[in-house]
C-alpha cells in the first residue's frame, strides 16, 4: 500500500492560502479516491485544472469478446501481438471480466501528441522489454526490464521509450490495487515476513512544472469510450503535492520468493491484490528442501476462479513447450496442473530461474476476439498421454 510521499512545494496546512510570488493563488486539487474514504493527494496547480476547451470525439475501446463463458484451457502466443506506433492503438485487450482486463501492447513510439488518463480502472503496467520514463501530472518514474507500473485511475500520464522494441502486459482493474493485506500491519505498514517492503517501491523523483496555455489534449477512458478533450493549460502543472495517492513503482526482481521444505501454494508469490483479483510473482528460488519434496505442483481445481499465467523468462518446469511471452488460461471449474513428464523432471532440481506474473480472478474471465488472434486452439489437449 502506497505511504506518505511529499514532492515539490506545499503549505503548512491544507486549503489556506498559497499565493505564487505575484501574489495570485495557486489552484489547489484534492485528487482522491472512494469519495472522501479512500487515498487522496492534495496537488497545487499553476492553473486550474478545470479548463476544458472543446470535447472532440468520443468513441468505444471495449474489449471484442469471441467467448462470453469459457470452459478450454488457452495457450495465448503473446509476442505475435503486433508492435504499432501508438501506444493506446497499441493495447490489445485478451482477457476480460467486469472487474479487470488483461491487455498485451508492444508500443513503438513514445506519447507525444496527447496526455492519457483512465478513469475507469487502475493500471499494473509489467514491463516486458523496454525501458524508458513514465510521466505523470504527479511526477516521473524511470522504469526498465521487469518492473510493475502502479498507476492509480486518474492519473494524467505519458510513456517515454528509449527504443522501439517494448512488450507490455497490462492488467486495467476496476477495483482498486493494493499491496496485500496480510503483510500489512493495521497502520498499513509492510511487515518482516513480507516479501518486500517500502524500500522496494519507487516514488515520483521529479516533477515537470509547465505553466503554458494553449490546446492539449488528454485522451480521457471512461466506461470503455475515449473522450478526446481538449484542455486550455498545461496538465503537468503541478509545483508540490502531498498524501498517498499517487503512481509508484515496483521490480519483480525485488520480490524475495517464500520457499519451505515442500511445494508453497500461490499465494506466497502474492504481490498485489483487489477485493476480486490477485497478481502475483514468480521468481527465481530455491526448491524445496524435504528429502522427498516434488517441486512441480499438485494437481488443483479452479474451482472459484480462473488462473492466467504470463511466462516472462528462465525455465517453466511444470509447462511443456512454453516461451517467453506465452500467457496460459485455466479456467474455474476444471482442474489443471504439470504436463506429462514435468512432475518426474523436477524431483531431484534444487533450484528454478522461472520469471512469471500470475492474474487470479474470482469472476470467469470472457475470451476477447484479439486472444483467438493468437491462440493454440489445441493446448487443452496438452495433458494427454
Amino acid at each position: 500500500m502506497p505511504f506518505y510521499h511529499k514532492l515539490g512545494k506545499i503549505p503548512s496546512k491544507r486549503h489556506v492560502q498559497f499565493r505564487k510570488d505575484d501574489g495570485s493563488l495557486y489552484a489547489e486539487q484534492l485528487f482522491g479516491t472512494i469519495g472522501f474514504d479512500g487515498m487522496s493527494t492534495n496537488s497545487y496547480h499553476e492553473q486550474r485544472p478545470t479548463q476544458v476547451k472543446a470535447i472532440l470525439n468520443q468513441y468505444s475501446v471495449a474489449p471484442k469478446v469471441a467467448k462470453s463463458n469459457n470452459m478450454q484451457s488457452y495457450r495465448f502466443r503473446g509476442f505475435q501481438i503486433k508492435p504499432e506506433n501508438d501506444y493506446l492503438e497499441s493495447r490489445k485487450a485478451v482477457l476480460t471480466n467486469s472487474d479487470c482486463t488483461i491487455i498485451l501492447a508492444a508500443p513503438k513510439q513514445s506519447t507525444k501528441d496527447y496526455f492519457y488518463k483512465n478513469t475507469d480502472a487502475d493500471e499494473v503496467v509489467f514491463v516486458h522489454k523496454g525501458t524508458g520514463k513514465l510521466r505523470t501530472h504527479l511526477g516521473n518514474l524511470d522504469f526498465k526490464y521487469g518492473d510493475y507500473l502502479v498507476i492509480p485511475r486518474g492519473i494524467i500520464y505519458k510513456l517515454d521509450f528509449d527504443t522501439e522494441d517494448n512488450r507490455l502486459f497490462i492488467v486495467e482493474s476496476n477495483r482498486p490495487v493494493y499491496t496485500p493485506k496480510r503483510y500489512r500491519n493495521w497502520f498499513g505498514q509492510l511487515l518482516e515476513h513480507s516479501p518486500f517492503c517500502e524500500r522496494d517501491l519507487r516514488q515520483p523523483y521529479e516533477l515537470e512544472t509547465n505553466n503554458e496555455f494553449g490546446d492539449f489534449l488528454i485522451k480521457v477512458k471512461k466506461q470503455n469510450d475515449i473522450f478526446d478533450m481538449v484542455y486550455a493549460s498545461h496538465p503537468f502543472d503541478v509545483v508540490g503535492y502531498d498524501g498517498f495517492n499517487y503512481p509508484y513503482a515496483f521490480s519483480i526482481h525485488d520480490f524475495e520468493p517464500i520457499t519451505g521444505r515442500i511445494h508453497q501454494p500461490p499465494p506466497v508469490h502474492q504481490t498485489f491484490e483487489t477485493d476480486a483479483f490477485v497478481i502475483c510473482s514468480f521468481v527465481p528460488r530455491l526448491y524445496d528442501y524435504h528429502p522427498d519434496s516434488i517441486p512441480a505442483p499438485y494437481n488443483h481445481s479452479n474451482i472459484d476462479s480462473d488462473e492466467v499465467l504470463y511466462y516472462v523468462d528462465g525455465d517453466f518446469m511444470s509447462r511443456n513447450d512454453i516461451d517467453a511471452g506465452h500467457i496460459s488460461l485455466h479456467p474455474a471449474g476444471i482442474p489443471h496442473g504439470p504436463h506429462p513428464g514435468a512432475t518426474e523432471r523436477s524431483i531431484g532440481q534444487v533450484k528454478t530461474d522461472e520469471l512469471a506474473v500470475m492474474v487470479d480472478t474470482f469472476k470467469p474471465l470472457q475470451v476477447t476476439e484479439e486472444a483467438l488472434k493468437i491462440a493454440d486452439e489445441d493446448y487443452y489437449k496438452s495433458w494427454l498421454e
